[in-house]
């Protein structure tokens, strides 16, 4: 494959094992978003963003600099706590890829849950989210609450390298 970069942007771990993961796979540099200068990400073909999903928003997004990157060849990976769901992930889709960036191939791994490293303010959200899901009746639960009620009180890594298969064939194809 041509030279590229993967830029991630990680609060907890579970991105930055993908990131590392697919640089890996792909021989391509691996850096977190914020100790890489632009001018270095200049230097490369293609730019993979990898970053968290918190509160609807994808973590580093804003690092695609769209007038400076729209040459390159782009991609993000977005990892979340709650199994891939289609319509849930096209919302996701629609709330962070407007404009210029809803050309720009987006991809899902599914991420990790530890309460206990979380930090305050993100275990306190969690914990009202839960209280307020628990209202309803476990039937109605959509997939990401079912995911959020079953989590509860544990630590989970639900992380797997079969999540980036869709990218490298992706890559792969478009590399060509």
């Amino acid at each position: 494959m041509e030279k590229g970069i993967i830029l991630y942007r990680s609060k907890y771990g579970a991105t930055r094992k993908y990131a590392q993961w697919l640089s890996e796979i792909t021989g391509f540099s691996c850096c977190e978003t914020g100790k890489t200068p632009l001018k270095q990400v200049l230097e490369y073909h293609t730019v993979i963003l990898c970053g968290g999903i918190y509160a609807s928003g994808i973590a580093g997004l804003s690092f695609l600099n769209w007038g400076v990157l729209k040459e390159k060849r782009l991609a993000v990976f977005c990892v979340g706590a709650s199994p891939y769901e289609e319509a849930a992930f096209q919302q996701i889709r629609e709330h962070n890829f407007q404009e210029q960036l809803a050309a720009v191939p987006c991809f899902y791994g599914r991420g990790a849950w530890d309460e206990s490293a979380m930090t305050f303010p993100d275990r306190t959200l969690c914990r009202l989210l839960q209280k307020s899901v628990a209202k309803k009746a476990p039937a109605d639960y959509e997939p990401w609450e079912a995911a959020l009620m079953c989590a509860e009180g544990k630590k989970c890594d639900w992380t797997e390298k079969r999540y980036l298969e869709p990218l490298t064939t992706y890559l792969q194809k478009t590399g060509e």
